[in-house]
């Protein structure tokens, strides 16, 4: 549903995309990963039809970007990280102004947005206007604006930018529906957790650059001979903070307070050892072994050094 074959981008001379090649079969959701700069939002208006790229090919829906804009618009939906609303219409009458505009029969629209507005839960605020609504309302709202005309591809740059937990959480269980619905989602963020559970594959891009991508269990920092370990002591904190900044293969080390976290680059034997070097040193250890792995841990291992 979604392709990019050696996808560039240039502003000058800076490069913002080099070579992107990207599929993204139908029915699947792929999380793009990477700091703000890296080249996500870039990628986003070259597949919305908005930003010419300097090479290569990009399809939507099997349409290609550049010479079938309209088709790919009609199998498109697109939130881009930020999106200006109409604050003197009603919520329900800015649903329709866009049904409009994509030629859906006003017979059709009132029914189209009751149904747009239960699905992003905000069926008591059909007649609230916009600008009396939370940000995460809003967000919400220009959601179910990308679904007036009901795409089979969804693009989101960086749709819970800004919300509460609370937003973030609702956000996140409307997405969820429209995969379960079949839709095909493209979605980006800086905010790793996000992503976690709502993807099927995971893209890493680092200036400009796609760096890995995949399945998140074949991208993952264990793949690559890292373990993300968790360490837990009764007492003597600061002794085993000595104790684990002296190991060689101890990286990123993280003291929470409660206990610690850290990626480990050792073999099973190195391990072994450096638990034996905290007992040793009489550090009563009441806790030692792999932490559940997030794509905090993936994006931080994949891109170690990646343009230093």
């Amino acid at each position: 549903m979604i392709q990019t074959v050696h996808l560039t981008k240039q502003y000058g001379k800076l490069e913002a995309l080099h070579d992107l090649n990207l599929h993204i079969e139908k029915g699947k959701v792929f999380g793009f990963i990477g700091p703000n700069g890296a080249g996500k939002s870039t990628t986003m208006l070259i597949l919305a039809t908005l930003l010419a790229p300097t090479d290569g090919k990009a399809y939507v829906a099997g349409y290609d970007v550049v010479k079938e804009p309209k088709q790919v618009r009609q199998a498109l939906g697109y939130m881009p990280d930020f999106f200006g609303v109409y604050d003197n219409l009603k919520t329900a009458e800015y649903l329709d102004f866009y049904a409009a505009a994509y030629n859906i029969p006003p017979a059709k629209r009132k029914s189209i947005i009751v149904d747009l507005l239960e699905l992003v839960n905000l069926s008591d605020k059909a007649d609230a206007y916009v600008d009396s609504l939370s940000r995460g309302m809003k967000q919400r709202l220009g959601l179910a604006r990308c679904l007036v005309h009901s795409p089979d591809v969804l693009i989101l740059d960086e749709p819970a930018s800004g919300l509460d937990p609370r937003a973030r959480i609702e956000m996140r269980e409307i997405l969820k529906q429209l995969r379960g619905m079949g839709k095909t989602i493209l979605i980006s963020s800086h905010i790793l957790p996000e992503l976690a559970e709502l993807c099927d594959e995971i893209g890493v891009i680092e200036k400009g650059r796609l760096i890995a991508c995949g399945a998140v269990e074949e991208v993952s920092a264990g793949t690559r001979g890292i373990s993300v370990m968790q360490v837990k002591v009764l007492q003597s904190h600061d002794a085993a903070r000595t104790v684990l900044q002296a190991s060689p293969y101890v990286r990123r080390l993280d003291d929470k307070g409660s206990h610690f976290r850290f990626q480990f680059t050792g073999t099973e034997v190195d391990k072994a050892v450096l638990l034996q070097q905290l007992i040793g040193a009489g550090i009563p250890v009441v806790h030692f072994g792999e932490s559940k792995e997030n794509l905090e841990d993936v994006f931080l291992a994949i891109t170690e050094g990646v343009g230093s």
